[in-house]
Formats: C-alpha cells, sequence, structure tokens
C-alpha cells in the first residue's frame, strides 16, 4: 500500500538528526528513524499491540540529492510486514 498524503506530509519534515521518534496519526502509530540530517529514512506505520509493539508496515526512504544537498529523488518503498518494539525502559 503506498503512503498516504497525509503521512507523507509527517515524514517529510526535519527532525532531530540520527534519532528514533514515535507519534500517531488516526488510527495509526508511527515510528521512524532519522539520518544525521534530521530527514526520516525507517517508517513503521501500523497498530500497537498490548506489548507495546507496532505491528503492520516497514517503509524505506530512497533520497537522491545532488551536490548541494538538495533533494532531487524522494520515493518511499514498501518492503512488507514488520513488527518493532517501541516500549520505553523502565
Amino acid at each position: 500500500m503506498p503512503l498516504k498524503a497525509a503521512v507523507l506530509k509527517i515524514v517529510s519534515k526535519q527532525y532531530a538528526p540520527s534519532s528514533f521518534i514515535e507519534t500517531t496519526f488516526g488510527r495509526y502509530d508511527l515510528a521512524f528513524k532519522t539520518e544525521e540530517e534530521g530527514r526520516p529514512v525507517l517508517l513503521f506505520i501500523g497498530q500497537k499491540n498490548e506489548r507495546g509493539d507496532i505491528v503492520g508496515e516497514r517503509y524505506t526512504r530512497r533520497l537522491l540529492l545532488d551536490g548541494n544537498n538538495k533533494i532531487i529523488k524522494d520515493h518511499w518503498e514498501n518492503k512488507g510486514k514488520a513488527t518493532i518494539q517501541v516500549r520505553s525502559a523502565a
């Protein structure tokens, strides 16, 4: 399933560099990792289960940049079903 425009709007923003961010969108839970420039490059979208894991789909981002670090191509690719542990360490 391709990403909807509203989700693309969330993952097109800049965030803290090299971080893991959790958020929600509608009935979905989102978790994504950012690269050294703060652009999301790995996305998990699904629903949290009773253990706090997100069960759903995994997407990776393909970015093609020019010499000035300007984005030439930007594509999210669905890598299939995935589960990620996002429980906080207590």
